[in-house]
């Protein structure tokens, strides 16, 4: 059973980083795994805000690297709580870098991630619900099942036969 209900914008995080020389590879550029380790820390603030509770990484959807993030770059990561499921929540992330000096920003990723919120012994508890208010976040919220159902599949947690939602996009 979920407890009261929250929107989006009560676990919004925005975290900001400048890119710093032990953060780039010999190219000058931001190391992906530095940049996930950031995103999952946002994402993680947000869970936590959402649910007020201990969270911890249950998956993270694909992230794709469209442009570079170069040294000197401010990065700019924007999460927050899209839906909940009983225990679990989906966190969308954006990043958008900056040159400040050029005036140039780009957004450079998008992703989810979704957390699990835990008691003290690490056992799953419940979260509140989530009310989308934005047309944004009501289209976040709507794919969040057909989402959710695809990480289960991927994972060996459900059958295909068993996801109402993809099976919904491929049957006519």
């Amino acid at each position: 059973m979920q407890t009261k209900q929250k929107t989006c914008k009560d676990s919004l995080v925005t975290m900001t980083e400048m890119v710093l020389p032990n953060d780039t590879n010999a190219l000058n550029n931001l190391m992906g795994g530095r940049l996930m380790y950031l995103m999952d820390i946002a994402a993680a603030i947000a869970a936590q805000k959402h649910s007020k509770r201990v969270v911890v990484t249950a998956s993270v959807d694909n992230i794709s690297f469209k442009e570079p993030i170069v040294l000197g770059d401010v990065l700019t990561i924007k999460a927050f709580v899209t839906r909940s499921f009983n225990s679990s929540m989906e966190v969308y992330l954006e990043v958008e870098v900056e040159n400040i000096l050029m005036g140039k920003k780009v957004q450079t990723n998008k992703a989810f991630f979704t957390f699990v919120a835990v008691d003290q012994t690490g056992k799953p508890i419940p979260v509140p619900e989530v009310v989308p208010e934005t047309d944004f976040e009501k289209e976040l919220y709507a794919g969040a099942l057909r989402r959710r159902q695809l990480r289960l599949v991927l994972a060996n947690r459900m059958k295909p036969d068993e996801a109402t939602e993809l099976k919904s996009l491929f049957m006519m």
